[in-house]
């Protein structure tokens, strides 16, 4: 797929930050659910990062006609309801490092396409925008609150470098015992 225009960039992007603020919302509630105030707690550090990020995009486009994105498209699991059984199923026997690693592969799929539309875009005009997008400023978060000024495309590479460090951190946890049905 290559990306031919400004709002076509931006549905996507719009869409990406969606789906990304809505399923790290999900998992700091399951966190929360299973007593694991922790991960919950950097789980909804990201969903409100997210927001914030989806927030930019919907006032920087209010007045863009944005191209519809197929629904799904950037889904991090299952693209049925949320009352579907194979949801529930994946819910229900989801660990900490299977979180981890559902938002780590979502964050590098959405790194992965922002760079593709960079190497790939014919437009100049577009290339540009897509630099600007990633060094555009903004206030980092010390915990919740703005602090230093930093770039979009500082924040996306920490988002990957501490999703990396937590699922590595959690591969390397001694397992004592085994499940067996």
């Amino acid at each position: 797929m290559t990306i031919r225009s400004a709002p076509e960039l931006y549905a996507h992007a719009v869409a990406i930050e969606r789906e990304a603020a809505e399923r790290y919302t999900e998992l700091a509630a399951r966190m929360n659910d299973e007593g694991r105030e922790d991960l919950a707690r950097i789980f909804e550090l990201l969903a409100d990062l997210e927001s914030e990020h989806l927030r930019t995009l919907e006032a920087r486009t209010v007045d863009v006609a944005l191209p519809a994105i197929p629904d799904g498209r950037y889904h991090w699991m299952d693209a049925g309801a949320p009352e579907t059984a194979a949801r529930d199923l994946i819910f229900r026997l989801m660990t900490p490092r299977m979180a981890l690693d559902i938002a780590l592969q979502a964050e590098k799929r959405a790194q992965a396409f922002f760079e593709r539309v960079f190497t790939t875009c014919d437009d100049p005009a577009l290339r540009a925008l897509a630099r600007r997008h990633a060094s555009r400023p903004m206030l980092s978060r010390t915990h919740g609150q703005p602090a230093s000024p930093t770039t979009l495309g500082k924040e996306l590479a920490n988002f990957v470098y501490r999703l990396e460090r937590q699922s590595d951190q959690f591969a390397r946890v001694a397992r004592f015992g085994e499940i067996r049905g």
